[in-house]
């Protein structure tokens, strides 16, 4: 390995040292109360050290959330192209969507965070547009899969787009806060998948059309 090389991979295992550290400051403590310095001390490297890469600790922030965000994209990038009914695509939507924080709780909780109080962190206008244009990504995919449903009358023509999305981004919110952190953990993938499974399927029963296909 050359000289040129062994440094670029040397920065790269900083700056991941970095993020790793400050994911599970986030987690722990939430935005509020996690500093450069902690972070800085809990990836065992000086403050300075982290300035060579990060100009803020909301850069940090921001930096996790959209990497980690749009990972979960890529998942879920050719669902609307596969060969499913609008049900079986929300579904299998819904399933991906809850694996995905099942196996990322720490960045599931930052999210959370994020959501609940964006009014109270002072980041940044463009920051916080940045990330809420990456969160939105998964409820314009709801959207769409339900634009689907009505254009091939799966659905009927009259329901609120909107208002659906927003029904199911809530129930699967919901319900990974709900059993995420709590109860058994031999059962708690399986309760989750279970609950969605049930919510989901009787949120669809409740507006598909007559000659909509079940589910």
């Amino acid at each position: 390995m050359g000289l040129e090389e062994r440094r670029k991979r040397e920065k790269e295992n900083r700056k991941n040292a970095i993020l790793k550290a400050a994911r599970k400051l986030f987690f722990d403590k939430g935005f509020k109360h996690v500093t450069v310095e902690s972070i800085a001390r809990k990836a065992e490297l000086s403050k300075g050290s982290v300035y060579l890469y990060f100009k803020s600790k909301e850069e940090i922030y921001t930096h996790i959330l959209l990497s980690d965000i749009d990972k979960f994209h890529k998942t879920v990038a050719g669902l609307l192209e596969e060969g499913l009914n609008a049900s079986d695509k929300l579904m299998s939507l819904a399933n991906t969507y809850a694996g995905f924080f099942i196996n990322d709780r720490e960045l599931f909780r930052i999210m959370m965070n994020y959501m609940l109080n964006i009014n109270h962190m002072n980041l940044p206008e463009e920051i916080d547009r940045q990330i809420v244009t990456a969160t939105n990504k998964t409820a314009n995919i709801i959207e769409e899969i339900f634009h689907m449903g009505i254009e091939s009358g799966e659905f009927p023509p009259y329901i609120d787009l909107r208002q659906k999305r927003n029904a199911i981004w809530g129930l699967l919110n919901g319900t990974i806060s709900l059993h995420l952190f709590t109860g058994s953990e031999e059962k708690r993938e399986e309760r989750i998948l279970a609950t969605i499974k049930t919510g989901v399927n009787t949120f669809l029963r409740g507006m598909r059309t007559p000659s909509g296909k079940g589910v």
